[in-house]
């Protein structure tokens, strides 16, 4: 089991270079990254449509709905456990932009 005892989701390192860092981020139900903090820029790209729950440091919680097609970007430094609370697979590549 993860933190906040949820089973880990499943990350491959596809690319990683000096200036660029490629990961398939896999989420059957129930599974989470783990507190984390993002160190790099970073840009997600929906492979598998679905809903994530964002864990923030305060401990509240929003939903983002992952859809094909729709990428987004956050700047470095946010901090959250991301977790798989629907009942069906969510995938995304997240592409970290290292300085």
């Amino acid at each position: 089991m993860g933190e906040g005892g949820h089973p880990p989701a499943r990350a491959r390192v596809q690319v990683d270079e000096p200036h660029v860092r490629v990961t398939e981020w896999r989420f059957a139900p129930g599974e989470a990254t783990g507190w984390h903090r993002h160190e790099f820029d970073y840009v997600v790209v929906p492979v598998v449509p679905g809903t994530l729950t964002m864990v923030h440091p305060d401990g509240s919680r929003t939903t983002s709905e992952l859809k094909l097609g729709q990428s987004y970007a956050r700047l470095a430094g946010v901090e959250h456990d991301v977790v798989n609370a629907s009942d069906a697979e969510v995938a995304f590549v997240e592409v970290e932009l290292k300085r």
